[in-house]
C-alpha cells in the first residue's frame, strides 16, 4: 500500500512523461518494480558510452540539460532539410576574399588598333653631305734677304773686324758652325757663342748671336746698365740671366721670321748685382727695382732699333726683348 500510494501521487510532469510513452501504471497490488514495457514507435537511444562511464541512465527521468540537447540535435539531423541542405564549412579568408572577385568577362575586350603610319617616300635623288672644305696649304714664311746667306770660304773682313772689337771689351766668346735652315728661312753665317759680355760681366746661359748683336749687347752693359746699378742700388753689375738667343722661328702670330732667327736678338730676364741681390723683369715689380728697369727700358732705345718689355704685350710680360732689326731711315720701335 504506500508503494501504490507513491505511485498515485506521482507528479503532473511525470504522468504527462509516462502518458507520452503510453505507459501505465501498475496496479498497486502489484509488486513496486515494474515490468519491462515494450517500446514504443519511436525509439529512445541507447546510453552513449561515456555516459555508461560515469554510470548515467539516459533513459530515465534524471536526464540532465545537456542530454536533453543531444536529443534535440539527433532529431535535426534526421530531419530531411538537413539531409537536402549539407552543413556550411568554415572558409578562409584568403577563399572569401576570392569569392567576392570579380569574375573574368569570356571575351576581353580588344583595344583599338593604331593606326599605320605611312612611311615617308625617299627622295629621288639622296642629298648629298656638304664637302669638306679644302684645307689650305701650309703658309710659308715671307722671304726675307737673309735667309739665302751662306758661310763664304774665308770669314770676311767686317766679321773679323768685329771679333778684334769683341776681345778689346773684355768679351769672351767661341766660334760656332754656321747655322741655316732653308726649309724655314734661319740663317746664320757666322755665329759666335758669348760666355761674358765683359771683363766682370757674365751671361748664363751660353748665348749664341751674330757678332754684331754680341757687341751691341756688350756696349749696352758696360756703358749703360753698369752705371744705372751703381747709381741706384750702389753695387755692380755681375750677370745677366738671358731668356733668348738664337731661336729659328717665325714671329709670334705672323708669316714673318723672328730676329731671333739670325741672331739678331736678346731677350734679357733678370740682373744680378755684386751684392747678391737680383732684380727680376715683370709687371709690377718692387718700387727700385722699377725705377732701375724703367732707366734701362728708356736707355736701350736707341742703340738697339726693338725694344720691347711688360705692358708691351702678353709675349713680353716678364723680359726684355732687344734686337737690330734694320728699319728704314735708321728708326727704331720702342714699347
Amino acid at each position: 500500500m504506500p508503494l501504490a500510494a507513491a505511485a498515485l501521487l506521482a507528479t503532473p510532469a511525470m504522468a504527462k512523461h509516462h502518458h507520452r510513452h503510453k505507459r501505465h501504471l501498475p496496479p498497486a497490488s502489484q509488486s513496486a518494480a515494474p515490468a519491462p514495457e515494450t517500446p514504443g514507435a519511436t525509439p529512445v537511444p541507447g546510453a552513449r558510452p561515456q555516459d555508461m562511464e560515469n554510470g548515467a541512465d539516459k533513459s530515465g527521468e534524471g536526464k540532465s540539460r545537456a542530454n536533453s540537447d543531444d536529443d534535440l540535435l539527433n532529431q535535426e539531423k534526421s530531419h530531411p532539410k538537413w539531409d537536402a541542405r549539407p552543413p556550411r564549412s568554415k572558409r578562409t579568408a584568403s577563399e572569401q576574399q576570392t569569392e567576392s572577385e570579380p569574375l573574368t568577362p569570356d571575351v576581353v575586350p580588344t583595344p583599338p588598333q593604331k593606326p599605320v603610319e605611312l612611311e615617308p617616300e625617299p627622295p629621288e635623288t639622296a642629298p648629298q653631305p656638304p664637302e669638306k672644305p679644302t684645307q689650305p696649304a701650309e703658309e710659308k714664311m715671307l722671304p726675307d734677304p737673309r735667309s739665302a746667306a751662306m758661310p763664304a770660304d774665308s770669314v770676311p773682313a767686317d766679321e773679323t773686324a768685329c771679333r778684334e772689337r769683341l776681345k778689346a771689351l773684355g768679351v769672351e766668346f767661341e766660334e760656332h758652325k754656321a747655322e741655316h735652315d732653308a726649309e724655314i728661312g734661319c740663317s746664320i753665317p757666322y755665329p759666335v757663342v758669348i760666355k761674358t759680355l765683359g771683363k766682370s760681366i757674365g751671361i748664363s746661359p751660353g748665348t749664341e748671336l751674330n757678332c754684331q748683336m754680341a757687341e751691341a749687347a756688350a756696349r749696352f752693359m758696360a756703358d749703360t746698365v753698369q752705371p744705372a746699378a751703381k747709381a741706384e742700388f750702389r753695387a755692380d753689375l755681375k750677370s745677366i740671366n738671358q731668356a733668348s738667343a738664337f731661336v729659328c722661328r717665325p714671329r709670334h702670330g705672323t708669316r714673318k721670321l723672328s730676329e731671333h732667327a739670325f741672331g739678331n736678338a736678346l731677350d734679357i730676364a733678370s740682373f744680378t748685382l755684386s751684392d747678391g741681390k737680383k732684380i727680376e723683369i715683370g709687371p709690377a715689380p718692387p718700387e727700385k727695382d722699377g725705377k732701375f728697369l724703367d732707366a734701362v727700358r728708356k736707355a736701350a732705345c736707341g742703340p738697339f732699333k726693338t725694344v720691347l718689355g711688360p705692358g708691351a704685350d702678353p709675349d713680353h710680360a716678364l723680359h726684355f726683348h732687344l734686337d737690330l732689326e734694320p728699319r728704314r731711315h735708321g728708326g727704331t720701335f720702342c714699347q
